[in-house]
């Protein structure tokens, strides 16, 4: 199955325990969501971030769990994000983490592709239910 729908995010900025050196700059944020569309809830997670000196070069990981319905079936997964970018050119995945489906849901696979335009943020969500 594959859908489409909108999401709104916030990142709030978190405490870190180290500071990069050497011009490399590291965060952590909590993440707040809302999806809207055939995928309808929330979520909440953590990123971990490490900004380079040079522009457009970065990276992140996080985990977020989206609660909430997908297709009108009830229950919450968790999501996994890496995101690379080498001076503006965009690498990213976000799997459902393996056999954290719960409720309707349980089962769940898949992975999300996430688009932005004119400020506006959409996903794709390419999933199974076993």
């Amino acid at each position: 199955m594959k859908i489409k729908g909108t999401f709104e995010v916030k990142l709030k900025p978190l405490g870190f325990s180290q500071d990069g050196t050497d011009g490399i700059q590291l965060g952590r944020m909590s993440i707040d969501k809302r999806f809207y569309g055939d995928l309808s809830g929330q979520s909440n997670g953590e990123m971990l971030s490490a900004m380079t000196d040079t522009k457009g070069s970065a990276g992140y990981v996080a985990v977020e769990q989206v609660r909430g319905t997908l297709n009108g079936k009830a229950g919450s997964f968790v999501l996994q994000h890496f995101g690379i970018m080498n001076r503006g050119e965009n690498r990213l995945i976000l799997e459902v983490v393996p056999d954290s489906g719960t409720g309707e849901l349980k089962g769940l696979s898949g992975s999300i592709q996430i688009l932005m335009e004119d400020g506006k943020h959409y996903y794709e969500f390419d999933y199974s239910l076993a």
